[in-house]
């Protein structure tokens, strides 16, 4: 069945459709990993996006239970180059077309994702839908949409609930957590309990925790600062805190560091971040569209990562005040595990 993508800028794409029929609207978001398209799909922090595959084919490894990083993905559509129609043969995964359809998800394959991935690179968000026509009413409708704010309330948990192991106890704040971060820590026997972003200081200082997690998530920074700031202010200093993705924003932001917005969204899992201590090289997975000045960090450091592309500071720790922050997604998932030692120091730096 013949679809369409077509830009609030008047630009279109034609090409086949795939999963669910339905007319949907997002932020197109470049997805530039050649594996891990189930874990992208399902990653809450992206909420509310189309994502373009630049991989040459996706879909050849089918769906599996192990993959999922939510159980209901929340993505507006997927755009890729090639879907492959035939997967492994094992009872136990799905093939990509029925998963998006049982998730109410549209797909395009059949494009141009190169001449589309040039485009979006001129542009530093981009406004789009997938449809059914290409005509001036597709398009009137599509500049009269306006996208929703806030998305990390519309994933976050409702209901606090927990993950429970026998080690160290940790509060996260759920701003669009991904599964493979609970299944790290579990590794390290840390005994998780998943709190929803507006969580207050009274309902965290019940469950005595030795540390404090702040997760990955779609929104902004301005859009938690209301109900981050009373956590920070009443933990800071006290317990070790980790903020990730949308967290390292909102942590460097309660510290005053100065956040500069990337000429592009980093979202995808081939990243290189240095990290000072060892001046090794780390391949990371990223989905954050700002990073840190360098020179508006006021105190030192015991380490820091920074980005390669940009040499704006992507992580930081400082045991003295017990918190680290990373802009990348230390588990990968997709991605490489440069990064999985940032596990064990959080774990170290809880007494």
């Amino acid at each position: 069945m013949k679809r369409y993508l077509i830009l609030e800028d008047g630009n279109y794409f034609p090409g086949e459709g795939l999963g669910a029929s339905i007319i949907s609207t997002g932020e197109l978001a470049i997805q530039t990993g050649n594996f891990g398209y189930q874990e992208a799909l399902t990653d809450p922090t992206n909420t509310g996006k189309i994502l373009v595959y630049t991989a040459p084919m996706i879909g050849g490894n089918g769906i599996n239970a192990i993959d999922y990083e939510s159980i209901n993905p929340t993505v507006k559509g997927i755009i890729a180059n090639d879907v492959a129609q035939n997967i492994s043969d094992s009872e136990n995964f799905q093939d990509l077309d029925s998963f998006l359809k049982e998730k109410n998800i549209p797909a395009i394959y059949n494009v141009d994702t190169r001449a589309l991935v040039h485009l979006l690179n001129k542009e530093k968000t981009i406004k789009a839908s997938i449809m059914d026509t290409n005509d001036e009413h597709a398009f009137d409708q599509i500049r009269a949409l306006v996208l929703p704010k806030n998305k990390s309330a519309s994933v976050s948990t409702k209901n606090a609930y927990a993950v429970p192991n026998v080690g160290k106890t940790v509060a996260i704040i759920d701003l669009g957590l991904k599964h493979s971060m609970l299944r790290e820590l579990s590794l390290r026997k840390v005994n998780a309990t998943v709190l929803p972003y507006n969580v207050s200081v009274p309902d965290i200082k019940n469950l005595r925790p030795q540390g404090i997690i702040i997760s990955g998530g779609p929104g902004r920074v301005d859009e938690l600062r209301e109900d981050l700031e009373p956590i920070l202010n009443a933990f800071y200093g006290q317990i070790p805190i980790w903020g990730i993705g949308l967290g390292f924003l909102a942590l460097s932001d309660f510290l005053k560091f100065e956040l500069v917005d990337l000429p592009q969204v980093y979202n995808g899992i081939n990243f290189p971040v240095i990290e000072q201590n060892s001046n090794q090289i780390w391949q990371v997975a990223m989905n954050i569209d700002q990073l840190v000045l360098p020179s508006s960090v006021q105190f030192a450091m015991e380490n820091e990562f920074y980005d390669l592309h940009s040499e704006l500071l992507a992580g930081f720790s400082n045991k003295a005040n017990k918190v680290i922050g990373t802009a990348f997604n230390a588990e990968g998932a997709p991605g490489s595990l440069d990064a999985l030692p940032i596990f064990d120091n959080f774990v170290k730096m809880m007494v």
